[in-house]
């Protein structure tokens, strides 16, 4: 009879290291990117809520307070790739 560990792999393990392999991954791509044979890491596109470069954001003016809300993700293709690494490293651990 196989005896199970009462405590499971942590779910707090895994968003860190998938959040740590997008960034390695988007940084690798941002890096790679004038070198010819890998400018393909960086590819990808972009999700935005508001613009922040032309400071076209969603405003919530409540007279004394002014809230300012915006969003902007890249997904690249070195980011999936280094999300991909994170769960493989994850699930070896």
């Amino acid at each position: 009879m196989a005896r199970t560990s009462r405590y499971g792999k942590n779910a707090w393990a895994l968003f860190l290291l998938i959040l740590a392999g997008l960034v390695i991954g988007s940084f690798a791509g941002h890096l790679a990117r004038k070198v010819n044979f890998l400018s393909w890491l960086n590819y990808g596109i972009e999700f935005a809520i508001g613009n922040p470069r032309k400071n076209d954001v969603v405003s919530l003016n409540l007279g004394v307070l002014l809230l300012q809300f915006g969003l902007s993700l890249k997904i690249t293709v070195g980011s999936v790739i280094g999300a991909a690494v994170a769960i493989f490293v994850y699930k070896k651990l």
